[in-house]
């Protein structure tokens, strides 16, 4: 298993919480189907078929949060309402007013939604309580903010920071542009997003092209900002870093999952060496990564 994006947060180092606790713990939000009237219902969910709230792998955890959401798409309230609206016309001789379309469309909501198809999603949660990171497998701060909010429900006295660097993403991979330059162990890749600031936001986005310095340099110097940029890390993991901290598109290169990965006898060894096989691998990017950051900076910006 591997995560395909990485929003990353900084937890208490060492995190204190055993996973018998924290089993415990999220045991009193545990995750159910939608009844009724519900539109959507979250909990935590084995992250392995049969196994407990928490996958414990070596000091590491593995945790779930699964979301169920019913689909009842716009369109198909709108038609039923309209068509509702035309029978209440006949049968009263003149046609429903503000109030009562709105009455009829909360009633039409109301039939149709315990009929409605669900569709469950599962966020994937990778905790390293030696080193102090939480990870989640999702694209956007607002999907983490979810996990968040259930976490904090959750777990008692739960702390979490967002992380932090230095120097913001955006200039530093702004100035590793404009030098024609990276960090050690890092190689740029085939695709950036270049982004004006000002109001009209002109944006160039260069995608499976190779990147000419001279071009790249000459919108810099326009006065564009990198907001997305393709890196690998070490020959070992690519991944497009985001001005807002987040990894997308994470990718393990064909030589650790085929060639480094523990022998299995098993799917639950297999998930077992590659969950081993990849916290290893992250910790060590996320800790290079940080540091062509210019460090960690505190909850007070230190």
């Amino acid at each position: 298993m591997w995560f395909k994006n990485l929003q990353v947060y900084r937890c208490p180092k060492p995190w204190k919480i055993s996973a018998s606790s924290l089993e415990e713990q999220l045991g009193r939000h545990p995750f159910r189907s939608t009844t009724g009237y519900e539109m959507q219902t979250q909990g935590w969910a084995a992250p392995r078929d049969d196994g407990g709230l928490v996958h414990s792998v070596n000091g590491q955890m593995l945790i779930s949060l699964c979301t169920e959401k019913k689909l009842l798409p716009s369109s198909v309230i709108k038609e039923v309402t309209k068509a509702k609206a035309v029978e209440a016309e006949q049968h009263q001789g003149y046609k429903p007013g503000k109030k009562q379309l709105r009455d009829i469309r909360e009633q039409v909501t109301d039939e149709l939604i315990p009929r409605a198809f669900a569709v469950r999603r599962r966020t994937a949660i990778w905790i390293d309580p030696a080193n102090g990171w939480l990870v989640m497998d999702v694209g956007s701060p607002g999907k983490a903010d979810e996990v968040i909010t259930l976490l904090s429900k959750s777990i008692d006295d739960f702390v979490i920071e967002r992380l932090k660097a230095a120097i913001s993403p955006g200039a530093a991979m702004t100035a590793w542009l404009a030098n024609d330059d990276v960090p050690h162990g890092f190689s740029i890749d085939q695709e950036t997003e270049l982004q004006s600031p000002v109001e009209e936001k002109a944006t160039v986005r260069f995608v499976r092209h190779a990147l000419e310095p001279k071009e790249v340099q000459r919108h810099i110097a326009a006065g564009k900002q990198c907001t997305r940029l393709a890196l690998t890390w070490a020959n070992r993991v690519s991944f497009i870093l985001a001005d807002s901290m987040g990894l997308k598109r994470v990718l393990a290169v064909d030589v650790i999952r085929e060639g480094e990965a523990a022998p299995a006898q098993n799917d639950d060894e297999r998930f077992d060496a590659d969950f081993t096989l990849m916290t290893g691998e992250l910790h060590h990017l996320l800790t290079d990564l940080v540091d062509a950051l210019g460090g960690l900076l505190d909850a007070e910006g230190r």
